[in-house]
């Protein structure tokens, strides 16, 4: 008589699978997770948004009534557009010396820029105060060097708030740009030039094609977090600098008006997902998630 013989998945016998295991419940636990950290809290927020106590739109009215929070929503919107851009323009070089530079220095870079990570985002804000202020060494340099006659005002403003942001925000954009880049074969620039075509050219017309992957992991991750952001723009930014997220802090903290809180949250998160689906749409969700499909094969 055969015995039984366990291999891959099952309990097999005499090369028939005779007992199959329950592939479901492994997905069990994060099904469970996801239900209450993540599907449970967006439901209440849902709730607490259209009922007080029962049904009704009022929150979102008022809302579309007062410009103070629809302008919140436009800062929102272009602090996390400008640090978007801001943070790719300085991570592409950064990410392209990392990728084609030797080893040591390529370690060099990535400790520079793994080092603030030591440090929580609440103190490096405390940090650019001092830098950026009136007495700070920014201004003290310009000052001494003659390039204006009195403090610049640098902090409590769009300048201060973009350069804290992308300051936390940079990692996030080179180390996608990194990983595709590392992965371009470096042979292909050399092919290029080697039929004629110049540095600039081979490098718009092979390299950066390939490294668009990168890219756009880089923007929407920066951007994802950037929307979010609380700390940098409450410390850094005036009053004309106020975001949803500074919004709703006072709301819950301060009026204690949950209703009205949950309904910025909705809008907030309304907003994130259609520009998550222009993303998709523009630059191709699957070059988010998906590989190729000869390697999926």
């Amino acid at each position: 008589m055969t015995e039984p013989r366990r291999g891959g998945l099952g309990l097999w016998r005499r090369g028939r699978r005779v007992w199959r295991p329950r592939e479901g419940l492994l997905v069990l636990p994060a099904l469970v997770f996801y239900i209450l950290v993540y599907l449970y809290p967006l439901t209440r927020l849902l709730a607490w948004s259209f009922f007080d106590p029962g049904p009704t739109l009022k929150f979102y009215g008022a809302l579309l009534a007062e410009p103070a929070y629809l302008k919140a929503l436009s800062n929102t919107l272009e602090i996390s557009v400008a640090a978007t851009v801001l943070s790719l323009v300085l991570g592409y070089p950064l990410a392209y010396l990392m990728a084609t530079s030797g080893a040591r220095a390529r370690s060099l870079l990535m400790a520079l820029i793994l080092i603030p990570f030591w440090t929580s985002i609440l103190v490096r804000s405390f940090a650019w105060i001092v830098i950026l202020g009136n007495n700070g060494i920014v201004n003290r340099t310009l000052l001494s060097l003659g390039l204006v006659s009195r403090p610049a005002k640098l902090l409590f403003d769009m300048t201060g708030v973009q350069i804290g942001m992308v300051h936390v925000l940079l990692p996030f954009m080179v180390f996608p740009l990194y990983g595709v880049m590392s992965r371009i074969d470096p042979n292909l620039l050399r092919v290029a030039r080697s039929l004629g075509a110049p540095p600039r050219r081979a490098f718009a017309k092979v390299f950066l094609p390939l490294s668009l992957p990168g890219v756009a992991a880089g923007c929407v991750l920066v951007f994802l977090l950037a929307i979010g952001f609380y700390v940098t723009p409450a410390l850094l930014g005036g009053a004309g600098e106020i975001t949803l997220a500074t919004m709703i802090d006072m709301m819950v903290n301060t009026l204690l008006n949950w209703g009205f809180a949950a309904t910025l949250g909705v809008v907030l998160l309304a907003v994130v997902g259609v520009i998550f689906v222009l993303f998709s749409r523009l630059l191709g969700l699957h070059r988010l998630t998906a590989v190729g499909e000869e390697g999926a094969r």
